[in-house]
């Protein structure tokens, strides 16, 4: 009966598609992290009519959340109130697993190593014992006998995230949408949304370079594009370009998954973060920044230069010695950060409108949770995140606006 269904659906979808003019109760702009995630938790409702529209195709490779891995914590370096979301989190991608049949979450755990008088490092602390996370801390001696891939300095501490781990970002993102269409979305690739009009409760007009899309409520979820239609996003927003680079460690065996677990280093600092070597050769480390943020997506650099990218080699290595110090590898990616790196979590005033942005590069892993805020917000539930910490006139009284 359901594959039934679904067959029934795509052929409804491809009649759709081919209208200069569609209905629908929800519209999701932007299919990327936040966006597919949002679609597949309204569309699992099955009681609201909803179509995504992204200016790409789908899990296409312009966007924040390609390149191959992304860390997964509980034990948060960023502060210890994003803790229940990051759990809330982990139960829904556990659920997209099941319903995808796929493995997105590497359940290898996150180690952070650093100094225990650093702010990080002791949000770290906080997380695990304020909300009894499972977790391992180890001393200078335990990290060089379990970790020997690390270089430890005196003073180093190591805390190991039991819950935290690698995630497939790409696999994640398609594994989303295909059961967002399962549930009944339909989903328009390649159509740029021009315009968002919003003409009173639960009437919005989305114009695309296509067609025309009316919707009672709508989800936007442009990430690093969230300005060019919201300009008032521009008081709060800025592009930040992000790096990553990948190197050929001389012991492949040590940096397995079995053996190596995702991993942020904190020194004098430099930061850097990673994951084991899911690709057979090679080993992701890379900084957090590279060059400063931009005004549009259209300005962040197509490359990384020789010069940083062998800057980043040697200081990878001084954190891993087995290393490589040239890259195998690399690419340059993108995030829309807020100043004081809390997302933009809003409703309009009219109570139509959803935005999610400014995630500052720490969004992937919130991801199903923040899409379960949005399934929260069109079927009238509480949104589980406050909404004084995380809406946009917060963002503003904060910079004295």
């Amino acid at each position: 009966m359901m594959g039934e269904e679904t067959e029934e659906h795509k052929v409804d979808t491809r009649k759709q598609t081919e209208s200069n003019h569609i209905e629908a109760d929800v519209a999701v702009v932007g299919l990327g992290t936040m966006g597919a995630m949002a679609l597949w938790r309204i569309a699992r409702r099955s009681a609201r009519s909803v179509v995504g529209i992204e200016q790409y195709g789908l899990v296409h490779s312009h966007g924040s959340f390609t390149g191959e891995s992304r860390v997964f914590r509980t034990a948060y370096h960023e502060g210890t109130r994003y803790v229940p979301t990051l759990l809330r989190s982990r139960e829904l991608w556990h659920e997209l697993e099941k319903d995808s049949g796929r493995q997105l979450l590497l359940q290898v755990g996150t180690l952070t190593v650093g100094y225990a008088e650093d702010a990080a490092v002791q949000n770290v602390i906080d997380s695990v014992r304020e909300y009894d996370l499972p977790h391992e801390v180890l001393d200078p001696a335990q990290l060089r006998e379990r970790y020997p891939q690390h270089a430890v300095k005196n003073g180093n501490i190591g805390v190991l995230d039991v819950f935290g781990g690698g995630m497939r970002p790409e696999l994640s993102v398609l594994s989303a949408l295909e059961q967002a269409q399962r549930f009944g979305a339909q989903v328009l690739a390649n159509e740029k949304v021009l315009d968002i009009s919003v003409d009173g409760p639960e009437r919005v007009t989305i114009t695309t370079d296509r067609r025309t899309i009316r919707a009672r409520q709508a989800v936007v979820a442009q990430g690093s594009w969230a300005k060019r239609l919201s300009p008032e996003l521009s008081r709060i927003l800025s592009v930040q370009p992000l790096p990553l680079t990948w190197f050929m460690p001389h012991h492949l065996e040590l940096f397995t998954p079995d053996r190596f677990p995702a991993f942020i280093r904190d020194e004098g600092g430099v930061h850097f973060f990673g994951a084991p070597s899911l690709d057979g050769y090679s080993l992701k480390v890379t900084p957090r920044h590279f060059h400063d943020p931009v005004a549009d997506v259209s300005e962040v650099p197509a490359v990384i230069t020789p010069e940083k990218l062998s800057e980043i080699g040697l200081l990878a290595q001084s954190f891993f010695p087995d290393l490589n110090p040239e890259p195998v590898h690399s690419s340059v990616h993108h995030d829309a950060f807020t100043i004081n790196k809390v997302p933009v979590v809003d409703v309009d005033s009219t109570g139509t409108v959803l935005t999610l942005t400014g995630f500052s590069g720490h969004g992937f892993k919130l991801a199903p949770a923040v899409g379960e805020m949005a399934e929260q917000f069109v079927f009238g539930d509480e949104i589980t995140f406050a909404a004084a910490d995380y809406d946009i006139p917060a963002h503003l009284a904060a910079l004295g606006q």
